[in-house]
Formats: C-alpha cells, structure tokens, sequence
C-alpha cells in the first residue's frame, strides 16, 4: 500500500468479551491511506467500528494492533493538528458563538494578542455566515446554527485533518442539506484534508472523492474502496443527473444491503487486507451511449439499462 498523508497500517481493535470468553474483535488488518487535500467517507452498518476508527486517528483512543501515521508522525495521542467534529456541537453553553472559537484559537495560537485572536475568529464566524449571530449562546441558536459553530471552531485551529463523526445526523433534510453545500465551499476553498463517518449514501456521493466500504462487525474488514466517478464540481440540485449515479448509488446500496454481511459471513477470506479491490462504478460503453439517462428518471427502459450495469 502506498503511503499517504494519513497512513493506516494493519489497524485493529479488541474489546474484553463481556462473557468472559477471551476477546471480542471489532475490526483487523485495516489497511489504507488518504492524500492530503482528499475527502474520503467511511460507510458500514453500526457494530464495524467506525467510530473506533475515527476516534483512534484523532487520538482519543488506541488501536490494539496497528499504527496510524499522519503527515510522517505516528499517532499516540489527540493533537491540535487533528479537529475533530462530532454528532453534537459540544459547544460551551456559557460562551457566545465568537467565544467558542476564540476559546480554540487561543489554544492553538498562543502567541496571539486578544485583538490577533478576535480577529481570526471572526473570520471563520464569517467564513460559515453567522456573523449576525456571532454573539448569541448557543441556546440562541438553531440546531443547523450550533453546527456550523462546531465546524467554525474546528476550521479555526487550521488543522491538517478533519476528522467528521456523522455531524449531520441529528438535522432535518434542509438543513442538512445546507451544511452539505457549506463543507462543499469550504473544502474548495481550503483544501482541507477530510475523514468521514456517514450511514447517507448520497451524502458520501456528494461529498467525497472516495468511499471506504467496511464489511459487517464484528471481525469487521475493509471491503471495497470506491472512487467517486460523478465529476468534482457537484452539487445537490444536479447530483441524480450525472450518468454516472445510478451507477455508483446502486453499487453502494448492493454493498451495504447484501455484500457486506455476505463478506463478514465468510470473515473476509477472500479480502486482501493490504490491496482493498479498487471499484469505479461506471457506465459501460454502450449504456453511455444511450445519452444521460440519468437526465431522464421516466425513461424507464434507460434506467434500467443503467441499474442492469451497475449490478
């Protein structure tokens, strides 16, 4: 496996069996590595490890066999160089908006003055639109508000990673959706290094240039690696057009709803742990030639030709 930025190698996690019988395996033989400047999702059913996972690569937990590498340095512990987003805001409920930020800057930034630290925040209040309310508490705040908050906060500290824990899970669809197309604009503008938890398929789909697909836990593998073939400039409103959608949805929910449990039933023998299979979801030739079926959802007979493929 190529080193990347990140660099997972050989990753496991063992839990005491509560029964007294031995050790429960969660997931082993993680293998792989994420480029700088590359948003890359996780998907799985629960019980894989995902958050484990995650939590490992921020630091706040160890792995019990393996190593993590970000940027050349093993990781032993939380770093300020890794933020970490969670499903909560975890916002200081005493602080306004502005003083949660400015409360990570000054931890990351020491040598700022009060002025130097104020402005940085504001920039990032600005950067997520909350400047109006960058001065209210969080119980002034709309559920989307304090999430955009908590990735304020978490941008501010400049980090080389984001590390995101399913933070749009507890949003209605709107506002999901907003937050969606906010980590959209700021990843094209910052090029932020990015790793995602997520059960939304077509969260991943938007979102990410890859899709690490993980295998039923317990004993839980990494399956498939899926590259992203919808082009990178997308948006929400023109995601089910692209050819190439059907294609790749289709092939994330075979996964999750048949494949994985089919791979864990076998316990991942025919996985190569350090060579995950590589999958492009793609139109064949023939079906690109049909046009952008995708454009059409009522040709029946298009999309049906495009899900045949995708199987």
């Amino acid at each position: 496996m190529a080193a990347g930025f990140i660099s997972v190698e050989g990753l496991a996690k063992r839990f005491p069996d509560p029964g007294g019988r031995g050790e429960l395996t969660v997931f082993e033989d993680l293998w792989f590595s994420v480029a700088q400047g590359e948003f890359v999702c996780i998907i799985g059913h629960s019980g894989c490890g995902k958050s484990t996972i995650l939590n490992v690569l921020a630091g706040l937990d160890q792995a019990s066999d393996g190593a993590v590498i970000v940027n050349g340095k093993h990781v032993t512990g939380p770093s300020l160089d890794r933020a970490v987003i969670f499903q909560g805001h975890a916002l200081m409920p005493w602080m306004t908006a502005l003083g949660n930020i400015e409360l990570a800057v000054s931890s990351r930034f020491r040598g700022k003055t009060k002025a130097e630290i104020r402005a940085h925040a504001e920039s990032y209040v600005e950067l997520v639109h909350l400047t109006e309310s960058a001065h209210k508490k969080p119980a002034q705040l709309s559920g989307g508000m304090r999430q955009r908050v908590g990735i304020a906060r978490a941008l501010s500290i400049e980090p080389q990673v984001l590390l995101m824990d399913e933070p749009f899970s507890a949003l209605d669809a709107l506002t999901r959706g907003a937050l969606q197309d906010e980590v959209l604009a700021i990843r094209a503008r910052t090029d932020q290094t990015i790793f995602m938890i997520t059960h939304d398929v077509d969260e991943a789909m938007l979102l990410a240039d890859r899709i690490l697909l993980m295998t039923n836990g317990p004993r839980a593998r990494l399956a498939e690696i899926i590259e992203n073939t919808l082009p990178r400039e997308r948006s929400r409103a023109d995601l089910h057009k692209h050819a190439n959608y059907y294609p790749l949805r289709n092939h994330l929910i075979d996964f999750l709803v048949t494949r994985s449990r089919q791979l864990a039933g076998d316990g991942g023998a025919h996985l190569d742990p350090r060579h995950p299979a590589v999958v492009r979801p793609a139109l064949g030739a023939a079906a690109a030639a049909t046009g952008d079926g995708a454009d059409h959802p009522a040709d029946a007979a298009v999309v049906a030709a495009i899900r045949a493929r995708a199987r």
